[in-house]
């Protein structure tokens, strides 16, 4: 499920960023100004996240899609070292798998040097810039999904949240970074792109600002006030993380 999930972003990330990013495209030839695309790819993507966090597979598995996510909730204490494992590798292979299946649908257009495979890469601002935005932006998701999973009168909200954020840093952050907060989700662009070269700081600076969150959480509010380790916990399926409380 969680490879699942982190394919279906990386296949819709492919597609709206060759829509409004190769030079061919209609849509990029009307909107020529690239704070409006990031916008418009903001939106897409928030929303796709929205529908992934909330679907049945995000329902089950937590919808982390991110190993970021996946090790603040390990350092957190409420999942399990095997299952944290399990799930990062199913991340790194489920967005490689995604991205060669719309490599395959979309041919030539996504390895055009405007969508390079939707690789996040450091702007003008060079590497130093890259990587402090990533932290801060990693820092502040995982801030308010802790925030809001944790409190019972906007616990609903977390997925919603989650999407905004995602929207938002696209369209404002992007230039700094590609807006990346997931070392699976750069990796699976930067397999058939070839970019190697700024990879780490997407493997480091993510996890980094998602752990000082939750070090301020656990600061703030103590570790008893972390529920669980799903963003999206108001639903009737099963849950392995509460189960396996008293295993741990």
């Amino acid at each position: 499920m969680e490879a699942a999930l982190l394919g279906t972003f990386m296949v819709a990330a492919c597609g709206v960023t060759t829509l409004l990013e190769h030079p061919h495209s209609p849509i990029r030839q009307a909107l020529p100004d690239p704070l409006a695309r990031r916008a418009l790819i903001g939106m897409a993507m928030g929303a796709t996240a929205v529908g992934l966090i909330h679907s049945p597979f995000g329902q089950r598995s937590g919808a982390h899609f991110n190993p970021s996510v996946t090790l603040t909730f390990l350092r957190l204490g409420k999942i399990r070292p095997r299952d944290a494992a399990a799930y990062v590798a199913a991340q790194f292979v489920g967005g490689v798998l995604g991205v060669l299946f719309a490599a395959g649908v979309l041919g030539m257009r996504l390895a055009d040097e405007r969508v390079r495979y939707a690789a996040t890469a450091p702007g003008p601002a060079g590497v130093a810039v890259a990587f402090a935005a990533e932290a801060a932006i990693s820092f502040g998701l995982m801030l308010s999904v802790l925030l809001l999973s944790n409190h019972p009168r906007y616990a609903g909200l977390t997925g919603v949240a989650a999407g905004s954020l995602v929207a938002l840093y696209i369209t404002v952050e992007a230039p700094l970074s590609g807006m990346s907060m997931n070392p699976a989700r750069s990796f699976a662009s930067a397999v058939p792109a070839g970019a190697w070269s700024a990879l780490w700081v997407y493997f480091t600076a993510p996890p980094l600002g998602m752990l000082a969150a939750a070090e301020l959480y656990l600061r703030t509010h103590g570790a008893a006030a972390v529920l669980c380790a799903k963003l999206h916990h108001r639903n009737s399926r099963r849950c392995i993380f509460c189960e396996s409380r008293s295993s741990r």
